[in-house]
């Protein structure tokens, strides 16, 4: 299959391109991609480098797998395209800006506008087979993202790692702590967050005052 990734990760990723476990995950995504309905479409598999270039990363949310139901998934995490109803972990994260920051809850759950501003938004797979959440896992796509990782913390500084969740939190062990800010709480799904373990992290507020502390330009959540 073909893809494409923005000019600015070339450098950093050329040479996981070319590795024979991604060859074969290409050869796997193209053949479920002609078999059946799979999410995202093809032309956004890679959204979340094509939305956030290498040179303006300052934020990095972890999620796990693309939502599996009827256009949902458009290649960033935990977002959904414009006009879509909002999945309850969404409803959550928007819940708690409007908590933390003051902010209205948005009608528009499409979060290229993060993404837009060096917020990378990275599923650790980034395909799924429609109505069946985690069948693109184990295929080569989590070696790749945690390679993604690893290799944001060690080429990069001062970058804000937003890990929510049992799964995300385990990616802590990629990054380097004295080179970069690692935020962690509960994950926004109704489950985790019922039980007191996301509302109130206040992650929004304190991501940007890291970032305006080193001199850079707050997200406009």
């Amino acid at each position: 299959m073909t893809y494409s990734v923005h000019n600015s990760w070339h450098k950093l990723l050329l040479e996981e391109f070319k590795k024979p476990y991604f060859e074969a995950l290409m050869v796997f995504v193209e053949q479920e991609y002609g078999k059946g309905k799979c999410y995202p479409r093809e032309s956004d598999i890679f959204a979340a480098f094509n939305h956030c270039s290498l040179e303006e990363a300052k934020v990095v949310i972890i999620g796990q797998d693309p939502y599996h139901g009827p256009n949902q998934a458009n290649g960033l995490c935990f977002s959904v395209s414009e006009g879509v109803a909002h999945p309850p972990s969404l409803v959550n994260i928007f819940r708690e800006i409007e908590s933390d920051l003051g902010r209205a809850y948005p009608q528009n759950g499409n979060l290229e506008r993060w993404a837009d501003q060096g917020v990378l938004l990275l599923n650790a797979t980034l395909t799924v087979r429609a109505h069946e959440a985690g069948s693109h896992q184990n295929k080569g796509w989590e070696l790749f993202t945690d390679t993604v990782i690893q290799k944001l913390s060690n080429e990069m500084e001062g970058l804000v790692f937003l890990l929510w969740g049992g799964f995300a939190k385990k990616k802590a062990k990629l990054i380097n702590p004295e080179k970069h800010y690692i935020l962690t709480s509960g994950h926004p799904s109704p489950l985790s967050a019922n039980r007191g373990h996301w509302f109130g992290n206040k992650h929004f507020s304190r991501t940007n005052e890291i970032l305006i502390k080193n001199g850079r330009q707050a997200i406009n959540w």
